[in-house]
């Protein structure tokens, strides 16, 4: 497909890791960048991205930053195209801000995300084109971040360890999927990469497909059976992916099957939708990675890229280390991540007891109520300052209104 000579104007929203990858691929292929970041002045005009294999730079991409600003006013009224790059949980925050801001007068704008956890589709329509009335906004949700890559200093160089097999993203209306592909999918992994196709899903497969949302949860659910959450010093703490047991695969495997048995009830419901994409951890693992792996040890343990992330914890006042409960870990993935697959499977009169168990023991470590006895608490998972991404917190109520 002949891409078009127009410019197109991109804001990345948020300053996290994919920020030093999105912001150098767009600016090479052409795009107009903006940035809204709390932190404008730590920015470097000019973002490198660094092509890594292991230790060793095979080459680098470079971009600048056209326009970057804490202000929505200042950045997002000129954007065709609105990327957040942030945790989860702040998304919803993040939509309210710049709303108001989002340009009638376009024929489009689309506005996504990099990592598409917790049913985008369902925030936008609530956050944004409800609350606005707005009739020109293209949703996009990338199921999961197109590479591993991190940031060597900020808002001045990240790392690309290399792009994954195949992507996958869900676009609302269906029909605009080319287009992005042609405007801004293409830019992000098969041009700078030459790897990284993206193939086309529903919302509601990325929302039931699982990776950060049980894969999380399940490591710091069996770091805190096996130590108690506790370690005397840092040098104690086990890595979290290196050093990977088979108790948070076990645990990891268990949320999994009562993810499956959600998945299956939900194809049975809606035959007619395409649902090739709503994937269990492994075959999620053979589709971006095109792994043979078939145990999941071996998909944490043995990656380089992921081997040297060391366990979140806080300094206690008897200078022990404790599990960080405040980290993106409780604050993404419980939420907005098995509470979501909770909610789901009591619309379908499911029982999740394994889900519901890591739920308790995660709200009891933060002093949260999402469930009470045994069921979703919606007194409190709807209260005005608790965050969480259940469906009814959108005011979708009914099975059909799942799907877009």
């Amino acid at each position: 497909m002949t891409k078009s000579t127009t410019k197109t104007t991109t804001c990345i929203v948020g300053g996290g890791n994919s920020a030093h990858v999105l912001i150098p691929f767009l600016a090479e292929a052409g795009h107009c960048v903006h940035l809204l970041t709390r932190r404008p002045n730590d920015w470097s005009d000019t973002v490198v991205c660094q092509i890594q294999k292991g230790e060793t730079v095979v080459t680098t991409h470079q971009g600048n930053i056209s326009r970057k600003s804490s202000r929505p006013i200042d950045v997002i009224p000129q954007a065709d195209i609105i990327v957040l790059c942030l945790p989860v949980h702040q998304y919803r925050t993040a939509l309210r801000r710049i709303a108001p801001y989002i340009n009638q007068s376009k024929a489009n704008v689309y506005i996504g995300t990099i990592y598409g956890q917790a049913n985008f589709r369902w925030m936008v329509q609530h956050e944004v084109e409800k609350a606005q009335n707005l009739s020109n906004v293209v949703t996009f949700a990338v199921g999961s971040i197109p590479w591993i890559c991190r940031t060597l200093e900020y808002g001045k160089v990240g790392i690309n360890y290399g792009g994954k097999a195949i992507n996958t993203v869900a676009v609302s209306p269906p029909d605009c999927f080319k287009k992005l592909q042609e405007i801004f999918l293409e830019d992000i992994s098969l041009r700078p990469l030459q790897t990284g196709r993206f193939e086309q899903a529903c919302f509601l497969s990325l929302t039931m497909s699982v990776d950060n949302q049980i894969l999380h949860p399940a490591r710091c659910y069996g770091l805190w059976k096996r130590y108690g959450g506790v370690w005397d010093t840092l040098a104690d703490v086990p890595y979290f992916y290196r050093d990977f047991d088979q108790l948070s695969a076990d645990i990891l495997a268990k949320l999994d099957a009562e993810y499956e048995m959600i998945r299956q009830v939900i194809k049975k419901r809606f035959p007619h939708l395409p649902f090739q994409y709503m994937l269990s951890y492994l075959e999620l693992e053979k589709l971006n990675h095109n792994s043979q792996c078939t145990d999941i040890l071996s998909t944490l343990r043995d990656s380089a890229q992921l081997g040297e992330i060391k366990t979140p914890t806080v300094e206690g006042p008897d200078g022990r280390r404790y599990l960080d409960t405040k980290c993106r870990f409780f604050l993404d993935d419980i939420p907005y991540g098995l509470l979501i697959a909770k909610s789901v499977a009591e619309m379908f009169q499911i029982e999740t007891p394994f889900i519901t168990e890591v739920i308790e023991w995660a709200q009891d470590l933060r002093g949260e109520e999402f469930i009470v006895e045994g069921r979703i608490n919606r007194e409190f998972c709807l209260g005005e300052n608790v965050v969480c991404g259940i469906p009814q917190a959108y005011g979708i109520t009914k099975i059909e209104e799942l799907v877009e």
